[in-house]
């Protein structure tokens, strides 16, 4: 299927030219329809699938729609509302705006902490069409009376369920208590856990529903391996790794913002190009480390799960678990990092001994068994755990079985190392495999990751 087949109008499929695109991705072939009707929708999609263009396309349309009704006049108030979970994916999602809209008159202006919030300010007042915000610098600003929403049209919320686990909740309801009742909303997300659900029910209308790949599945493009290792030797690991495969665009991650801070510096004194984006970092360090790595400067971005939401880099060749993450669904966003726009990628888990319950509650989300790498000279001395049993303690709507207590546990120890944990399980071998495979992107150019 091409674009002019989604009765796109001409401005927004020059737009679509211009970047290249040749074909909608699943996604888009979808929800396009759907959303130039102005239903309400919940889009279960994973990072790099195109959602971005999927809802800015059809939003556009409606707009210069809606301006044909008033006798072609240009509104200039706020109309639209996305709501993003962090800075670099409120100005990735800016920027697609940009690009779409650029043979319009619509405009847009993107809002989110760390900077002056004067420029931002300045074009609101000069009238916008469309705000990308973050939650918190959206408050501050309706707070001092610098902006209204009374008239707002669609809400869009990105990425959902990582805001919910951000801690964002409070901030959207306050902010959707301002919206009007009658209005288009749209909310995405890579997974659907229960209080997704709940939420999603209490402020959309009768939505459609469409979901692209089975809830918290991995993306099939990506090669999955697992090291065993003693967390001592994994800095060792990684830049054995690093000098001994073609990891040309890394992206690592790392539990902590002191690990991310570490690890680069480590990597650095080994000649290894790194750069560290985490939270911590100034709005500026974020932006030049990300444009740094896109640009090849940089082989290895070292990154904490916050951070790097809204990293959109499509030749990403390696995504490595430095540490597994404690919370399963992070897992599927962190690797989906790699394998976008039509290329495949390679996902590395590096599992020491204190983490292999968590390795368990990860392969039990994505339903299937990680190939162990064998075959490197840092292995852990407790060898390979038996293979885990992906039926037992059956997940609810996304969540894993013990991904509260994981969670619990974090909160409560965490200032505290965890200790080892028994991962004794009951049942055969893992998968073993010797190969971590190479990466092709001979595929047609579409919209992923826009």
């Amino acid at each position: 299927m091409q674009f002019d087949k989604l009765q796109l109008i001409d401005p927004l499929l020059r737009a679509v030219k211009d970047q290249g695109y040749t074909e909608p991705t699943p996604i888009q072939q979808q929800a396009i329809p759907l959303l130039l009707k102005g239903n309400d929708l919940i889009g279960l999609a994973q990072t790099g699938t195109g959602k971005t263009a999927a809802f800015a396309l059809p939003v556009l349309q409606n707009i210069i729609k809606a301006d044909k009704q008033h006798q072609g006049k240009r509104r200039r108030f706020i109309q639209v509302l996305v709501l993003a979970p962090t800075r670099e994916l409120a100005a990735q999602i800016g920027d697609s705006f940009d690009n779409y809209a650029r043979y319009t008159q619509i405009k847009q202006t993107t809002i989110f902490g760390g900077v002056s919030q004067r420029p931002q300010v300045d074009k609101l007042k000069r009238g916008v069409n469309i705000v990308v915000a973050t939650p918190g610098r959206l408050l501050d600003l309706m707070n001092q009376g610098e902006m209204r929403l009374d008239r707002l049209e669609v809400l869009i919320l990105d990425e959902a369920d990582r805001m919910l686990d951000m801690g964002f909740l409070p901030d959207i309801k306050r902010i959707i208590s301002k919206l009007p009742n009658k209005r288009q909303t749209l909310l995405f997300s890579a997974t659907m856990p229960p209080d997704i659900q709940k939420f999603a029910r209490t402020i959309l209308k009768d939505p459609e529903t469409v979901a692209v790949t089975p809830e918290s599945t991995t993306v099939e493009a990506i090669s999955q391996n697992v090291y065993f290792v003693e967390k001592s030797d994994k800095r060792k690991l990684l830049q054995h790794l690093i000098n001994n495969k073609n990891m040309h665009r890394t992206l690592v991650f790392t539990r902590t913002k002191h690990g991310a801070n570490r690890l680069s510096k480590q990597l650095g004194q080994a000649r290894i190009s790194a750069e560290a984006i985490h939270g911590n970092k100034s709005q500026g360090a974020r932006e030049r480390a990300l444009a740094n790595f896109k640009k090849g400067k940089t082989q290895v971005l070292v990154a904490t799960d916050i951070a790097a939401r809204g990293i959109d880099v499509d030749d990403v060749s390696h995504v490595v678990n430095f540490d597994l993450p404690n919370e399963t669904e992070s897992y599927v966003h962190r690797i989906g990092r790699t394998g976008r726009a039509g290329n495949s990628g390679i996902a590395m888990a590096f599992c020491a001994v204190d983490e292999r319950d968590y390795l368990v509650d990860i392969e039990r989300l994505i339903q299937m068994h990680i190939p162990v790498m064998e075959d490197h000279p840092f292995a852990s001395a407790e060898g390979i755990p038996p293979r885990t049993n992906l039926d037992s303690r059956r997940r609810a709507s996304g969540k894993s079985g013990s991904n509260n207590r994981n969670r619990n546990r974090n909160n409560n120890n965490r200032n505290r190392n965890n200790g080892s944990r028994n991962s004794k399980r009951s049942g055969g071998q893992y998968n073993k495999s010797t190969n971590s495979g190479g990466r092709n992107s001979n595929r047609k150019k579409s919209a992923h990751g826009a």
